[in-house]
């Protein structure tokens, strides 16, 4: 009887060990299932895609969580999915041909590079048009020099150099590293967005030009960029031939502001002998 009992209770409990473990690996594959989804939902997420202006209001639920504006338009914080904040990007239809639309696509949808921002989607629904980025959380490199009154915004000199050297590879990249030649003409600290371990990502190619590698310089009609920062031979074409060297202007202009700590045109100087000559 004694062993009966005994035979019956292990075999009870073997029968519930074997249902456990039908049970947890059930469990265990669908956990698996579910992860695989939802990677597979943010990888499509991380593809540009094109979405109507409707995808675009349920992205930013409504164009709630403004985030700046600009000349050519609002941005606002938006969720593509369940892990896949973005930064849209509702352009102005006053500004321009579309000729700023038509240079974010071109350029930041073929290249990736961990300097640069990486364009997710864009939206062309008839005259509605946005530009969808990765979201950014530290903003821009902007904030961070110019603003003297707020001290949690400054950053250590080994972190400047950081921040300064990836910008630089961002810009090498763009001249060297990708199939055609990419000149921004617009690098500034208002351009340099900083991730949430504040590495920099060159941003805004609205301005941009793109070219063979072997073609020195390129043709312009008007001058591109943002006063204190645009090179002497963009301003002026008897200087000189434009080429990717105005980028590296630019980039030397904002260098001066990340050491010192300012703009370089400064209307509030004491003496021009304060102002950065450019």
């Amino acid at each position: 009887m004694v062993t009966g009992t005994i035979f019956g209770f292990f075999l009870l409990v073997l029968v519930i060990a074997m249902f456990y473990r039908l049970y947890s690996s059930d469990k265990l594959e669908r956990e698996n299932g579910i992860k695989v989804k939802r990677f597979l939902e943010d990888y499509e997420a991380l593809k540009p895609s094109r979405y109507s202006y409707a995808d675009i209001k349920r992205i930013t639920n409504q164009f709630k969580d403004k985030l700046g504006q600009g000349g050519y338009g609002t941005v606002y914080k938006g969720k593509l999915s369940h892990e896949v904040f973005v930064a849209v990007k509702i352009l102005n239809n006053s500004q321009g041909n579309g000729e700023e639309f038509i240079n974010e696509v071109a350029t930041m949808g073929t290249i990736h590079h961990v300097n640069i921002v990486r364009l997710v989607g864009f939206c062309a629904d008839g005259f509605k048009r946005a530009l969808i980025y990765e979201y950014l959380p530290n903003e821009s490199l902007e904030k961070f020099i110019f603003s003297r009154d707020v001290k949690n915004y400054s950053l250590s000199w080994k972190k400047l150099q950081e921040i300064a050297i990836g910008i630089a590879k961002g810009i090498e990249y763009l001249h060297q590293g990708c199939d055609k030649r990419i000149l921004h003409f617009d690098i500034k600290p208002h351009n340099i967005l900083l991730d949430h371990n504040f590495n920099p990502k060159v941003s805004d190619f609205g301005l941009a030009k793109l070219c063979s590698k072997e073609q020195s310089a390129v043709s312009m009609t008007i001058a591109r960029g943002t006063i204190g920062y645009i090179a002497p031979e963009v301003l002026s074409r008897n200087l000189g031939n434009v080429s990717y060297k105005s980028d590296v202007y630019s980039f030397g202009m904002l260098l001066l502001e990340m050491v010192g700590g300012r703009k370089n045109i400064d209307v509030n100087v004491e003496s021009t002998s304060q102002v950065y000559f450019s």
